[in-house]
C-alpha cells in the first residue's frame, strides 16, 4: 500500500495537506491482466515501446484510479467504489498526482511499485532510490 501525503491548493485558494492512500491487490491485479487482449503487462510495454504519450497518460489515469480507496477507521478495510474514487477525482490533488506522474518517469516507478501486493514487489530493489521521501516500511511504500 501506498501512502502518500500531499500538498494542494484547492479550488477555494485554501492551502491544504492531506494523505492519501493507494493499492491494488492480487485479485485486481488479475483481473486488469486477464481483461486486457494481451494482458495487462504486455499493453503496458507495447504503449511504453511504441512511445505513445496519449495512451501511457490513460495508462497512469486508469491506475491511479483503480489503486485509489479509503482505509476504513478500524484499518481492516481499504474501502474502493465510485463514491470514493468520484470524491477523489474532484479534487486538485487528483490533477497533481496525475501530472507528477505523466511528467516524471521515477515518480510514477515508485508509485507503481508502491501500490504493488507484497508478493509481486521486487524484494531486491528499494522502492524509489530517485525519490527521496519515499521509503519501504513492512514492504509497504510510505511517504515521510
Amino acid at each position: 500500500m501506498l501512502k502518500k501525503t500531499m500538498q494542494t491548493v484547492d479550488f477555494g485558494g485554501t492551502e491544504r495537506t492531506e494523505t492519501y492512500y493507494f493499492n491494488l491487490t492480487k485479485a485486481e491485479i488479475m483481473e486488469m491482466q486477464l481483461g486486457t487482449e494481451g494482458g495487462f503487462v504486455e499493453m503496458i510495454h507495447r504503449i511504453v515501446d511504441a512511445k505513445s504519450q496519449l495512451e501511457l497518460a490513460e495508462m497512469f489515469k486508469k491506475i491511479i484510479c483503480k489503486s485509489y480507496g479509503v482505509l476504513s477507521p478500524d484499518g481492516r478495510k481499504f474501502i474502493k467504489n465510485q463514491a470514493v474514487l468520484d470524491d477523489f477525482m474532484a479534487t486538485q490533488a487528483f490533477s497533481d498526482l496525475y501530472m507528477e506522474l505523466v511528467g516524471d518517469d521515477s515518480k510514477a516507478a515508485a508509485f507503481f511499485e508502491g501500490i504493488l501486493p507484497e508478493g509481486m514487489k521486487n524484494e531486491k530493489k528499494p522502492a524509489a532510490p530517485a525519490q527521496p521521501g519515499l521509503t519501504m516500511i513492512e514492504g509497504s511504500a510510505v511517504e515521510q
